[in-house]
């Protein structure tokens, strides 16, 4: 019996910006599994569920503890800051999934991005076109992402930076 795993995005860290299906896929999951801070953000949604935490750099391994509890037949989630499919969990997950030839029931559930709410704090300046671009080199080289900035910047877009860069 294979159960269901849920991408679910929890917005910038506030609960006051997290979605209504966000909840409920979290409160309707037998493991919920995410990095250890985005956990803290949502611990009284966790009672009585399997939690498991995992730290920064081990997201191919919480893809494969998520995979292999759903296939254990439970209800998986996987717990993102902001959007599952921006800069997280949903594109690793699907790949390992991939890699393993399995097919299993997987729902992303967007979350509001960064990008998002501070434009909102902003007063909504991401109008027209713009650019995310992380500052992360965990997996982009440095010189990859000085040549989108180049990029972006002669392109006239609004640019969010995604600051998470460690060594800056």
């Amino acid at each position: 019996m294979s159960g269901r795993i849920y991408l679910v995005g929890i917005g910038p860290g506030n609960k006051d910006h997290m979605t209504l299906r966000a909840v409920d896929a979290i409160q309707t999951s037998d493991v919920v599994t995410g990095y250890k801070t985005y956990l803290n953000l949502i611990e009284e949604f966790l009672d009585k569920k399997e939690v498991i935490s995992t730290g920064m750099k081990q997201e191919t391994d919480r893809a494969k503890i998520a995979i292999k509890k759903a296939e254990e037949g439970n209800k998986v989630a996987v717990i993102c800051s902001g959007d599952p499919g921006v800069y997280a969990m949903a594109s690793i997950v699907f790949e390992v999934i991939r890699e393993k030839g399995l097919k299993l029931d997987v729902e992303v559930i967007p979350g509001v991005t960064s990008a998002n709410a501070s434009a909102a704090l902003l007063g909504s300046p991401l109008g027209h076109d713009f650019a995310t671009i992380s500052l992360s080199d965990l997996l982009t080289p440095w010189e990859v992402i000085e040549k989108r900035l180049k990029k972006a910047a002669e392109s006239d877009f609004v640019i969010d930076r995604k600051s998470t860069r460690l060594n800056s």
